[in-house]
């Protein structure tokens, strides 16, 4: 691994085990490893890169795009160091491919979330800069989710995300023997009166970490269990990959639509077609 002085883009980095030649320009984000086999399957291609721990790698491309897929596994302290490390072999755009848990009650199991923001509650970005700052989506990430969705005909929802540290007493849920945390019976109703949309585990700590470092990323979550309707199914899991699949292919259409017109941000003035 390199010493501090020297281009830490030059090495293998120590936990993804991935070079810059390894990743393409926007890499997706699961958590679990085994869900990358289910995203490459939109892809047109694919070779993997690396394995190490909970971080299996791929790259591929999908109608001509380049695009990598890294696992995160469970929580933001390892989804952050996938996004220090990726940063650091260059990558540009990271997209959060997961499932949640919905707290709206119209929101039904197989929907999809596009978040739009995040409420930090894991503790992982805390470490990284002050409470109040927020973890927002890139709106040109956001778009093309929002227009993959669309094209590909899934239900989606845009809003608030919550991310907790963990499972169970971080989202309300009962421990071993029944432990409840406290603030654990009011914690969704406050949320849900927000008009927070779903909690998961990672989300605030990637947008976080990618607005620092000024790179774009976003997150696009299957809707697994509704906490308010009680209904729970691990259904539509590749909705949220294939939506994130396509909007890698429109982001770098939209990135070239920008370099044609001289301009740096996409905006309502310009046009896919």
């Amino acid at each position: 691994m390199a010493r501090d002085s020297e281009d830490p883009n030059a090495d293998v980095q120590y936990h993804l085990e991935v070079g810059p030649d390894d990743v393409a320009d926007t890499v997706l984000l699961p958590g679990n490893p085994e869900r990358l086999e289910k995203i490459v399957a939109f892809w047109d291609d694919h070779e993997i890169r690396a394995h190490h721990r909970e971080y299996r790698t791929a790259t591929g491309t999908c109608e001509g795009t380049p695009i990598s897929v890294t696992s995160t596994g469970i929580g933001s302290p390892s989804a952050a160091i996938a996004v220090e490390e990726l940063a650091r072999v260059g990558v540009e755009t990271m997209i959060r491919v997961g499932s949640c848990g919905a707290i709206q009650p119209e929101m039904a199991v197989g929907d999809l979330v596009i978040t739009t923001g995040a409420v930090r509650q894991e503790g992982t970005s805390d470490e990284y800069v002050r409470e109040d700052y927020p973890a927002a989506a890139d709106y040109e990430v956001v778009s093309a989710l929002v227009a993959a969705a669309e094209r590909l005909g899934y239900d989606y929802h845009t809003g608030v995300t919550m991310s907790a540290d963990s499972f169970y007493a971080g989202q309300g849920r009962p421990g071993f023997d029944g432990f409840e945390a406290a603030g654990a019976d009011d914690l969704v109703d406050d949320l849900k009166a927000a008009n927070v949309k779903n909690i998961e585990m990672e989300a605030s700590a990637i947008l976080t970490l990618a607005n620092l470092y000024g790179l774009r990323a976003g997150a696009v979550c299957t809707v697994y269990a509704n906490r308010e309707t009680g209904e729970f199914r691990t259904e539509g899991e590749s909705r949220a990959a294939e939506t994130a699949t396509l909007a890698t292919h429109l982001l770098a259409k939209m990135d070239a639509v920008k370099r044609e017109a001289g301009v740096d941000r996409w905006h309502a003035g310009l046009s896919l077609e």
